[in-house]
């Protein structure tokens, strides 16, 4: 199976579930934001460049539901997972909760990076008092959601469990 064969269906899921079933769990108050976990997985797994382009590929299509200026989830999913791809290589992935843990921290940044670049373009509505309940929301369900969207990663960009690539 092609990697396009294997990264069209998960694309979709994540929109489904991103856009139709998370919306209705939530931790403190706040939905999980699949799409932004699956490109921090994606940066964890296969590194920056992966990351990068996974990041801009589920920004891209979280900026299709947002009312913010067209683009901003794509830059600010870009730079995190390019972050978390050059973050992951220099760890050991010894324990089961370094994953969990680096993408929770991955998440926290990429919130807070959207927040920073709509300010800075004028969307000043995003700097509210929940913004530390909102980032510790978004954290959380990145933790939870870390074993399960690491192994889609994995499988969907076709990268062994030590890192290396599989033949394409």
């Amino acid at each position: 199976m092609s990697r396009a064969q294997r990264l069209f269906p998960v694309a979709v899921a994540a929109v489904v579930l991103h856009t139709s079933v998370f919306p209705h769990f939530r931790l403190l108050g706040v939905a999980g934001d699949v799409l932004l976990v699956l490109g921090l997985s994606a940066g964890l797994v296969a590194g920056p460049e992966e990351g990068a382009v996974a990041g801009f590929g589920a920004g891209f299509l979280a900026d299709c539901f947002l009312q913010t200026p067209f683009g901003l989830c794509a830059l600010a999913y870009c730079l995190a997972g390019y972050g978390v791809g050059r973050f992951q290589s220099r760890i050991i992935h010894a324990t089961w909760w370094i994953p969990a843990v680096t993408l929770a921290v991955g998440a926290a940044g990429a919130t807070l990076l959207y927040v920073v670049l709509g300010a800075v373009v004028g969307q000043e509505q995003l700097l509210s008092w929940r913004l530390p309940t909102i980032v510790l929301g978004v954290s959380l369900f990145a933790a939870l959601l870390s074993p399960l969207t690491v192994r889609v990663a994995r499988w969907s960009l076709a990268v062994e469990e030590r890192g290396r690539l599989l033949a394409r």
